[in-house]
């Protein structure tokens, strides 16, 4: 189920960021990614224990920002 009483305003933000995860059923921004400023953000949480891998790639992406 989904549940977030905040959205990102996405025409707010400009060039700054493009949106890199759409909710499908109400269209709003689940994730961000602003390249020039090594940043990304998703509006959920990212299972990092057991259980499916799914998001897997978002922790390998955070440790390619800082280094690892």
């Amino acid at each position: 189920s989904q549940n977030h009483g905040f959205v990102v305003d996405v025409d707010s933000i400009g060039d700054l960021a493009k949106t890199t995860h759409l909710h499908l059923n109400d269209g709003t921004s689940e994730g961000l990614a602003a390249p020039d400023a090594k940043a990304f953000s998703v509006q959920y949480h990212p299972e990092a224990s057991a259980g499916p891998h799914d998001s897997q790639y978002l922790f390998q992406q955070f440790s390619g920002l800082i280094g690892l």
